[in-house]
């Protein structure tokens, strides 16, 4: 048996080897079309990409057609290459390097010569196109934007790239892909299927019909239509609200995680990066380091959170059952939290329980809450873990999970980290203070806040936030219809949500309130530091607002951050207050806010930075004598220690 076992092994494996080799050969013919085969010629007939709408049915993204001008490098014959060059409006230096280029990708298949011409580029191109061998006209569909806002949720289309085709053999030089947005995520979903058609030449290079009467030919198939969450004119409403500011706001409707809006300021028209300007356009889009059109604020930048973090302060504090409700603690304008350490607070002050602590932000009550949850433990190690298990429940700390490529994780600290950041020990609950009212070590995004506020709303739970409402012949990602539930227990919200209705009736946001209609607030301020010259300077404090409105049965959670926008109610409590009149009741009836905010220019502020430097989206501007003296006054606060943080 053990003498005939190896024979027997090697026999089968060879017959198997040649079984299979005869197929490949003789009855597989898909391999002759798929190799770089001189007798068959290859067409691509490329679908239309799926159309984009808002959740009211809007149509936001459609098509347009593109016209490419393929080559074949090994066909290129006898052509004179002057003329060429002036129907093109190139030059011949340009010529010969998009045919190097062609040749290096591969002298035998197709590649783009010259991509998206215009109708006149294309009709004069197309009446002598047959003296051209080598070169034909491929049809394409490029996007059409129905509207001048939301580029950062659509993303844009472009060529792909050598590592791109490496890795997904689908794409092929020339061909177009989703960069960034929705396009990136729904990528295959939105692109469709291309369609094929094999062409068989003779000796003579001339067709001669289709490849075994069309046996391997498919049809194009167009891609899917999707729906987003969006609502198309609340997120063109945001975006004017915020010309001439930069920060971002996010909107979520809370019983579904869906995202109702996502604005990030300063942005740029979406059909600036549509046709041959394209490439030109994201250049100077990306090359502009001061005001950043391409970086989403909303989900990618990450600020100290500032009061709107003492919501999280109470609950946990509830919840851990260091306070409750009656629970009461002394306000004297601060709390001194050390030898020479003391934070300062600018509510009235007195007797401070957690309702009248939220509407008057008091930071002396929330950093006791907090120093009450971490010396709760026997180590202060296992109390900041615990409160970071409670953190990260609420989403923070981690990746939400939306489906748009950008994303950021912002940073709630652990133990681990002050073991590092405090390499001898000794840190303990008066150490980390700060985090108490949102500033410390804390760091969240924009969407992170709107979704905090989400889980308020629906007293702890929320689904993961995402764009997608509906895809044609598609079933939505289960992830987004998943819910979680936070460690808090749902008991411990309705006080909380108590005292944020109170902060627009006795609080920090009396006077921003809409008649008729109730909304939770809470305001913040976040200080601002920058690096000038190697040295690090305090500029002027971040605006937040976070809310959600109606009290009862909430139709939409927002934060508002604008940055270096002085304190919670001068910028952003005026623009959530407006986003929220505007979904709700369809119409304003604040007027005398929007004229602000929509009046409203922060670009001084900017300027302080970079007085002279050039953007797009920042005017010049040239510092006065008064202007200077106000400059050195803001450098000046780089030698002093700010102990105050305000509401």
């Amino acid at each position: 048996m053990r003498k005939t076992l190896l024979p027997t092994i090697i026999i089968v494996t060879a017959v198997i080897l040649l079984i299979r080799l005869f197929y490949l050969q003789v009855i597989d013919e898909t391999l002759k079309i798929k190799s770089e085969n001189n007798a068959i010629k290859i067409n691509y007939d490329f679908p239309e990409r799926g159309y984009i709408y808002d959740r009211n049915g809007k149509l936001l993204v459609a098509n347009q057609p593109s016209y490419d001008i393929m080559v074949v490098p090994n066909e290129v014959k006898n052509i004179d290459t002057l003329e060429f060059c002036r129907i093109l409006r190139i030059t011949k230096d340009e010529f010969l390097k998009k045919i190097d280029k062609a040749k290096i990708y591969s002298p035998r298949l197709p590649s783009v010569f010259l991509a998206q011409l215009n109708k006149l580029e294309f009709a004069a191109f197309q009446e002598k196109v047959r003296k051209y061998k080598g070169f034909y006209i491929q049809k394409r569909a490029l996007r059409d934007y129905q509207v001048d806002y939301g580029a950062n949720i659509f993303g844009f289309i472009t060529q792909v790239n050598d590592q791109i085709i490496e890795k997904n053999p689908y794409y092929k030089s020339g061909d177009l892909i989703g960069r960034q947005g929705v396009e990136e995520a729904y990528e295959d979903i939105l692109r469709g299927v291309k369609g094929v058609k094999y062409i068989l030449k003779d000796k003579h290079n001339r067709e001669i019909g289709s490849y075994k009467e069309g046996k391997f030919d498919t049809i194009a198939q167009q891609g899917s239509d999707i729906t987003l969450s969006i609502d198309g004119d609340l997120q063109k409403y945001g975006e004017e609200l915020m010309i001439n500011k930069r920060g971002g706001i996010v909107a979520i409707e809370p019983k579904s995680g869906e995202i109702l809006a996502l604005v990030t300021a300063p942005s740029y028209k979406p059909s600036l990066l549509v046709g041959r300007e394209r490439s030109k356009n994201y250049t100077k889009l990306y090359n502009d380091s001061i005001a950043k059109p391409l970086f989403d604020r909303g989900l990618l930048a990450e600020y100290p959170p500032g009061s709107p973090f003492k919501i999280l302060t109470g609950l946990v504090g509830l919840q851990e059952g260091v306070v409750n409700t009656e629970t009461t603690f002394t306000c004297s304008h601060g709390f001194s939290y050390g030898r020479g350490a003391f934070m300062r607070c600018h509510c009235p002050g007195g007797i401070i329980k957690l309702h009248n602590g939220i509407y008057k932000s008091c930071n002396t009550y929330f950093a006791q809450v907090y120093k009450r949850t971490i010396e709760k433990y026997s180590k202060p190690k296992i109390g900041v873990d615990q409160w970071n298990k409670h953190m990260k429940s609420f989403g923070l700390g981690q990746f939400l999970g939306y489906d748009l490529p950008p994303g950021r994780k912002g940073h709630i600290p652990s133990s681990k980290f002050y073991d590092h950041y405090y390499p001898n020990g000794g840190w303990r609950s008066s150490t980390i203070i700060s985090n108490s009212i949102g500033q410390g070590e804390v760091l969240m995004t924009p969407i992170q806040l709107a979704n905090m506020m989400a889980i308020v709303a629906n007293k702890g739970w929320y689904y993961t936030p995402h764009v997608i409402k509906k895809i044609k012949n598609h079933k939505i990602d289960s992830k987004y219809t998943t819910k979680h539930t936070t460690s808090v227990e749902s008991r411990h919200f309705e006080p909380v949500i108590d005292g944020l209705f109170d902060v627009y009736n006795l609080g920090t946001a009396a006077g921003l309130g809409v008649q008729g209609l109730e909304i939770c607030g809470k305001t913040g301020t976040a200080e601002n530091f920058t690096k000038l010259n190697g040295k690090r300077v305090q500029l002027t404090d971040h605006s937040i607002f976070v809310a959600f409105a109606p009290r009862h049965n909430p139709k939409i959670a927002i934060a508002v951050f604008v940055e270096n926008g002085y304190w919670g109610n001068r910028w952003a409590g005026p623009i959530a207050t407006l986003m929220i009149e505007k979904y709700i009741n369809k119409k304003i009836t604040r007027t005398d806010l929007e004229k602000r905010m929509l009046e409203g220019n922060l670009n001084w502020e900017y300027a302080k930075l970079y007085p002279r430097k050039d953007s797009e989206f920042m005017p010049k501007f040239t510092l006065t004598k008064q202007d200077s003296i106000r400059l050195k006054l803001i450098k000046a606060k780089t030698n002093k220690s700010k102990d105050s943080v305000k509401k």
